[in-house]
């Protein structure tokens, strides 16, 4: 999946970015209060995303 297609998806659920590191960005999500961290790659493999998704506890992308 492509990184920017997750990120968009994050947007949606509430979800915004915390902080930059030095290879992931920080997303944090504030009805949760939970955080992950997404690699600045193009392409993010789909079990990632779905393990992104279920740190930030939004349901999975499809």
């Amino acid at each position: 999946m492509k990184r920017n297609e997750l990120l968009k998806y994050l947007n949606s659920y509430g979800c915004y970015q915390l902080r930059e590191g030095s290879r992931h960005s920080w997303w944090f999500n504030p009805e949760q209060n939970r955080r992950s961290s997404v690699p600045r790659h193009v392409e993010i493999s789909n079990n990632l995303c779905i393990k992104i998704c279920k740190d930030l506890g939004i349901p999975p992308i499809r």
